[in-house]
């Protein structure tokens, strides 16, 4: 049967009836106890805790629970929760955008599932990703950015599927004057020879093996019997050369070709989204 008693009135917080000390219930959380063995403990411990009211022993555990057993509930990301994490924490990065007023743009806005829209923000993507959020990947997103790149810190952090960047495109701000003027074009991807270390790299190589095929042939046969022993070390060393320098060529070469592949397939999209500006007709 709980005990409890029938009024607080004699009982006086002056910070002695418990008996354990912050010591004490720092030992405890070092030893691993779960929370609700500590706040079972300091009921115990406690001396005026059977004299409490029932009221005051519910509000006394209540309040122990929330201080000592750590609760974590993990939820799907959306938009209101990371909008209230990133004005709580770090407002700055998203231009101190209230959640209220972010959801009145997305009312305000025309966003719904198969619209074409064009999203203009510096709030570390966060727009963005409400936008993408209520369209549900379906419909068009046109990003446009000012600077190197588009920013999306935040749009990553809503966990959406591959098919949600699909249909999301990106446009400089630095080429809308030359699209509206018609002079818009991407530049040629560049050849493979054009800046290649490797080509240099490779004439040097076969420069220097000509070299010591030229002077490297012994003119007396004493003179050959004395290296023939340090030719054999230093074949086996230029087998490691060799073999660790085609390694690196190999590996630089496809280096270059898979930063001439993105290159490519990054101006390619540049051309799809200018084919799409022009026509005009997006819905916000």
């Amino acid at each position: 049967t709980k005990e409890a008693g029938t009024d607080n009135r004699n009982i006086v917080d002056d910070g002695k009836s418990q008996k354990l000390t912050h010591d004490d219930i720092k030992a405890l959380k070092d030893k691993g106890i779960k929370g609700q063995e500590i706040v079972q403990q300091l009921i115990e411990n406690s001396t005026t805790f059977r004299d409490k009211t029932e009221f005051a022993q519910d509000k006394y555990i209540k309040k122990k629970k929330k201080k000592y057993e750590a609760v974590i509930t993990i939820v799907k990301p959306s938009t209101r929760i990371l909008s209230t994490m990133y004005y709580a924490r770090e407002p700055g990065k998203i231009n101190h955008l209230r959640y209220d007023t972010l959801a009145q743009m997305l009312t305000l806005g025309n966003i719904r599932a198969g619209n074409k829209m064009i999203v203009m923000e510096t709030c570390a993507g966060l727009v963005l990703g409400a936008v993408m959020e209520r369209m549900g990947g379906y419909g068009t997103i046109i990003q446009m950015y000012p600077g190197g790149g588009p920013l999306r810190a935040a749009t990553s952090c809503f966990g959406f599927p591959k098919h949600f960047f699909n249909n999301l495109h990106e446009f400089p701000l630095s080429k809308v004057e030359s699209l509206l003027s018609g002079t818009f074009s991407t530049e040629a991807l560049p050849s493979e020879s054009e800046g290649n270390p490797l080509v240099e790299e490779e004439s040097n190589g076969l420069s220097h093996e000509k070299q010591v095929t030229e002077w490297g042939e012994p003119t007396t046969e004493a003179a050959m019997e004395v290296s023939q022993t340090e030719e054999q070390e230093t074949m086996e060393i230029s087998t490691k050369d060799v073999d660790f320098k085609e390694n690196k060529e190999k590996e630089m070469k496809e280096n270059v070709r898979e930063k001439q592949k993105k290159q490519w397939e990054r101006r390619k999209k540049l051309i799809e989204t200018a084919a799409l500006l022009r026509e005009r007709n997006s819905d916000g």
